[in-house]
């Protein structure tokens, strides 16, 4: 790395890195039943019970677990290792996935689908942050790490796209329950391939013992990690907003073979947004991109409620997919800035199930107001979300500034720098 220390970090030179594709492969496939899960849910038990309420429930009891049990998990892996951690869990999350979907298929009450809902949730691998891990271990004071994080921040793009779509295109075509046997399939066969790369792992702490007090600090006790959480949070019900209202929608118009086809769209804006944020050489600073990025998100949810036509909501849908993409980026890139490296994996965690979270709430109150009304008012749900989110991040904008930057600000040298294009 040093021989290139003069050419700028690209995403060629990271992934020459060695030993990177070890765990970037079986990391892509491992991390892809992520965004499977409460699709996979909200679709079969949708099929079972003829209501998107109940399902969007479950789906939401799914993604609560998960987001509550994320952050221990990431805990956990910080501590004992890895492949400590995943290995047992993708086990558990497995069976939990069987249990759940023989009880859907089974026409099983309401409470017995939630009680299955949590542990097929909480024990759902976090995958993300393990491998943001390892590349921080093994780009250590690389200016690499930049382009690293970058790199990710687009597979989670991707993780949030192909995810919904491979979920939706085997349930609508294959069988209602195909979409959760092969997020169950996908967590054991790429977990246990990921864990199994031992030599790249971080080396785990096992306690106090490799760190000074003053490190140990709690991601939530940072906070901007508040208010990243928030904005993610806003954006997570977008993705369950706009797929429980996708798939009542093409019902609605008698083409429900055509949901995946919609929810493309979506998935095409948001994929081409990603990789231009991820090339893009930023002269703004992160904070100031989330603050133009933010609003322009609610902007593009505003029309949706109105769309009548399939075409025409494809292409408010692409547009939505566009504007995503900047802020879910940024704000993944501001907790480099804003942790400590003894919790930033935890921070990693606590920001993807926010997004998993909002992902649920965002089915569950679309598909009560599905049931009420029709799918244009579920199209609410994103708009309502989104408009929250951006009301805390203006006031608690300054939450979002590095203190390092801060401090340079207050002692009035260093101006050049974090504002050159002023």
């Amino acid at each position: 790395m040093a021989s290139t220390v003069n050419e700028r970090p690209g995403y060629g030179q990271l992934l020459r890195t060695p030993g990177a594709w070890t765990f970037l492969l079986p990391g892509f496939l491992a991390r892809q039943p992520f965004a499977m899960l409460t699709i996979g849910i909200l679709l079969l038990v949708n099929d079972t019970t003829g209501s998107y309420g109940t399902a969007g429930t479950v789906s939401a009891t799914a993604g609560v677990a998960m987001a509550l049990f994320a952050p221990q998990g990431g805990k956990l892996a910080d501590r004992f290792g890895q492949a400590a951690v995943l290995i047992p869990g993708v086990i558990v999350h497995a069976a939990a996935i069987s249990l759940l979907t023989v009880l859907a298929l089974s026409d099983a009450p309401l409470w017995a689908l939630l009680v299955a809902a949590v542990p097929a949730g909480a024990s759902t691998p976090q995958i993300g942050p393990m491998v943001r891990a390892r590349w921080a271990a093994k780009l250590d004071g690389s200016p690499l790490m930049s382009t690293a994080a970058a790199f990710e921040s687009v597979t989670d793009e991707f993780t949030f796209v192909i995810g919904p779509v491979l979920a939706t295109a085997l349930c609508t075509g294959v069988h209602p329950a195909a979409g959760l046997v092969a997020e169950a399939v996908l967590t054991l066969a790429g977990g246990l391939l990921f864990a199994s790369q031992r030599r790249t792992q971080p080396q785990a702490s096992r306690g106090a013992a490799g760190a000074a007090a003053g490190e140990r600090v709690s991601a939530l006790s940072v906070p901007g990690v508040r208010v990243l959480a928030v904005v993610m949070l806003g954006i997570g019900t977008v993705f369950g907003g706009m797929q429980v209202s996708m798939t009542a929608f093409t019902k609605e118009m008698g083409e429900p073979g055509l949901n995946g086809l919609m929810y493309g769209a979506f998935a095409a804006g948001n994929m081409i947004a990603g990789i231009a944020c991820g090339v893009i050489a930023w002269k703004l600073s992160p904070q100031r991109r989330l603050l133009l990025a933010f609003p322009l998100l609610v902007l593009a949810t505003t029309p949706l409620w109105a769309a009548h036509h399939m075409v025409l909501l494809g292409a408010l849908g692409m547009l939505v997919g566009l504007c995503i993409a900047p802020s879910l980026i940024t704000g993944y890139t501001l907790v480099e800035k804003l942790v400590p490296a003894s919790a930033r994996t935890e921070a990693f965690t606590w920001l993807t199930g926010a997004v998993g979270l909002g992902q649920a709430a965002g089915a569950t109150v679309g598909g009560r107001l599905i049931d009420a009304h029709d799918a244009s008012a579920g199209f609410l749900v994103p708009l309502g979300g989104t408009a929250v989110a951006l009301l805390v991040l203006l006031a608690m904008r300054k939450a979002l500034t590095p203190r390092s930057e801060s401090v340079v600000a207050a002692r009035g040298v260093g101006h050049r720098e974090p504002v050159s294009v002023d």
